[in-house]
């Protein structure tokens, strides 16, 4: 008896050492006992605003700020539920804000010195989206093995609202009398936006990846009564990111 049980312990532990690598052959590396249901995500990257509307084009032409300024380090976390094999319900917020000083390009005070100040621009995304993965995340191996997939791509689209504010806060020309005067310009409040992106999913292990993606948001708002004559402004731009997820 004990012959035999040493007989069929061996043969267990030669069965899983060919199982092992027959599991993780061109997959991420391990398996995970069921397919996820969703997974959580943290990302970094750059938020690149397009600055299109007239109160960009006024900044830029009176101040010493191009439209690159705008551009921000852009913080964001998702959390998504499976709905398919190929199809996440996600949930995600991000936020970028950018501040830059400046002075007139054309205009100096009395003492012949610059006359400054700061603009700030800053965006808070909320959205709901549909993640589409253009190829399977994994294989189900029997009732109680599922291996992911090494590089996923996918797609998607979302809508949400979005917070954002504009301030500009310093010495400003009065152009009726060219006196300057300090004074604080501030605009703020919600828009509803829309986005699409792509990107893809790199899997480090069975139960966590990295995940590099595109974005562009499409969405504007009214001014403040501190902004008068100015048409809405342009909330749209690019996000680029890499991050890592945890499935669940």
């Amino acid at each position: 008896m004990p012959v035999r049980a040493a007989l069929l312990a061996s043969a267990v532990a030669s069965a899983l050492a060919v199982a092992q690598p027959v599991l993780a052959q061109d997959s991420g590396d391990g398996f995970r006992f069921q397919r996820p249901s969703g997974s959580w995500s943290l990302r970094g990257g750059l938020a690149m605003p397009s600055a299109g509307s007239d109160v960009f084009s006024y900044t830029t032409n009176t101040f010493t700020v191009n439209r690159g300024d705008f551009s921000a380090i852009d913080f964001g976390a998702d959390l998504a539920f499976t709905i398919t094999p190929r199809l996440d319900l996600v949930l995600d917020v991000s936020h970028s804000g950018a501040s830059r000083g400046s002075e007139y390009r054309n205009f100096v005070d009395n003492n012949q010195l610059p006359i400054q100040q700061t603009t700030t621009f800053q965006r808070t995304p909320l959205t709901v989206s549909a993640r589409y993965y253009l190829s399977e995340r994994g294989r189900q191996i029997g009732h109680y093995a599922w291996v992911p997939n090494r590089i996923v791509p996918y797609v998607g689209a979302g809508i949400g609202a979005m917070n954002y504010g504009f301030d500009q806060k310093g010495d400003f020309v009065d152009t009726s009398n060219l006196a300057v005067l300090p004074d604080e310009l501030h605009s703020s409040g919600w828009a509803p936006m829309a986005q699409l992106f792509a990107g893809a999913e790199w899997s480090m292990g069975p139960g966590w990846a990295l995940r590099t993606e595109a974005r562009y948001v499409s969405a504007s708002a009214a001014l403040s009564s501190d902004f008068v004559g100015f048409h809405r402004i342009d909330l749209s731009g690019v996000t680029t990111n890499v991050g890592f997820f945890v499935r669940f």
